[in-house]
């Protein structure tokens, strides 16, 4: 196994949830202003290590693994749904005691943030979103519908670990970036059919139809979208990503959201922090330095 510790020096957090252990990083002045970012599927906190240190030298940066993610645990009963992961996030906010939170978000990391965001209205301050969706688009490639099913799709990203893989190939379009120990560390918390149980799951709780009971929570997050309307908002969008594409996902954002400031990457795809996080991280210190 390829060492990728020390492109992930941070100290460990652990916040225990009730059948679960959630965890996290936590990095900068305890008394600043937060800055909470919100990872998606298949990654983990990992995916941020790029940004932590330069924004942390200002701001609190707290970055958690989803359970079932990361260096979280992996409960095989668990619900991994989305409505179970706001709540969780809903917690660790609440017991880190956190004001007027900056949020940043990418991939089911929208979801998730903004399903915090339209509960809790007052104490968030701005967003930085990444390719993310807070809101339904009927747009699902066939390849995420094969990972859906729920023999060979499990079979696929369970037993072969095809999801996280196959991110790593189709989700950049900056390939040199992706080194063994890139890819190592990105690989390291799903290692076996057990570790991989909400790469499936998240998959699965796609809301590909009006039925599905995650649309109802995408449904009324969407609803109280307009709630930030005047929120400070930076938009950092890899356009060669063939999931959240720009003309389905980020003129969502933009119809939802016209104050806000947007930044296309045309050479970046799904894993834009990945793929051009030294152009991102000025963006993201100009924009979190505004009052």
């Amino acid at each position: 196994m390829v060492d990728f510790t020390d492109l992930y020096p941070f100290r460990s957090y652990w916040l225990d949830l009730d059948n679960a252990r959630l965890h996290y990083v936590d990095e900068g002045p305890r008394d600043a202003p937060p800055v909470v970012m919100v990872h998606g599927n298949p990654t983990w906190s990992f995916y941020y290590r790029t940004l932590i240190p330069g924004i942390s030298q200002m701001f609190r940066v707290i970055v958690p693994d989803h359970i079932g993610c990361g260096l979280s645990d992996k409960p095989q009963d668990y619900s991994y749904t989305l409505e179970q992961h706001i709540q969780n996030l809903e917690y660790l906010i609440a017991h880190l005691d956190l004001k007027d939170v900056t949020l940043v978000l990418h991939d089911w990391g929208g979801g998730i943030g903004m399903g915090y965001a339209t509960r809790h209205p007052a104490n968030v301050a701005r967003f930085v979103i990444f390719n993310t969706s807070a809101f339904f688009v009927p747009a699902i490639p066939w390849s995420l519908m094969l990972a859906r099913s729920p023999m060979l799709g499990e079979i696929l990203l369970r037993g072969f670990n095809v999801f996280a893989r196959g991110a790593l190939l189709w989700g950049t379009a900056q390939h040199a970036r992706f080194t063994p120990v890139v890819r190592a560390g990105y690989l390291a918390p799903y290692d076996n059919w057990f570790n991989r149980i909400a790469i499936y799951r998240f998959v699965q709780d796609i809301p590909a139809n009006s039925y599905h009971p995650t649309r109802h929570t995408v449904n009324e997050i969407d609803k109280r979208l307009i709630l930030f309307r005047d929120h400070p908002m930076l938009i950092i969008w890899g356009a060669r990503d063939f999931v959240f594409t720009v003309k389905d996902f980020l003129r969502g954002w933009q119809e939802r959201f016209p104050q806000a400031e947007v930044h296309i990457l045309e050479d970046a795809g799904h894993f834009v922090v990945e793929d051009a996080h030294e152009r991102i991280l000025p963006l993201m210190q100009t924009f979190l330095s505004r009052r």
